[in-house]
């Protein structure tokens, strides 16, 4: 079981980025699946979320208005469409599945994750 980020860069602030993540190995269309992000030197921090419809979704206050969280069962994937990004931004960004269908926001509380992808966002 395998869950693959990809679509980190380089980028200049108040540009874009899509992050997107894809499954292998089984189908987690019936797992809330979310987004965290480390930066260097820094704890692992929330921030998004989706539940297992896509119906339901949540955002860490810093990114809200920007970050658009979505995701596609058909296609086992989800993807991050990430705006108007600023150096803060800066991070690995690791996509998870939790082993429930609805929303969690604590790292504790998804037991697959990716490998994570870097995101730097120039000043």
């Amino acid at each position: 079981v395998q869950l693959q980020a990809s679509g980190g860069g380089l980028v200049q602030a108040g540009g874009s980025l899509r992050l997107s993540c894809a499954a292998t190995g089984r189908t987690f269309s019936r797992n809330a699946m979310g987004w965290f992000r480390q930066a260097p030197g820094k704890e692992r921090d929330f921030v998004a979320a989706i539940a297992w419809s896509g119906g339901s979704t949540a955002y860490a206050n810093s990114v809200k208005g920007r970050f658009t969280i979505s995701r596609d069962n058909a296609k086992n994937t989800i993807d991050l469409q990430m705006n108007r990004l600023k150096p803060d931004d800066t991070a690995v960004y690791y996509c998870a599945a939790a082993p429930n269908l609805w929303i969690r926001i604590k790292s504790q509380e998804y037991d697959y994750w990716g490998q994570g992808t870097l995101v730097t966002v120039s000043a």
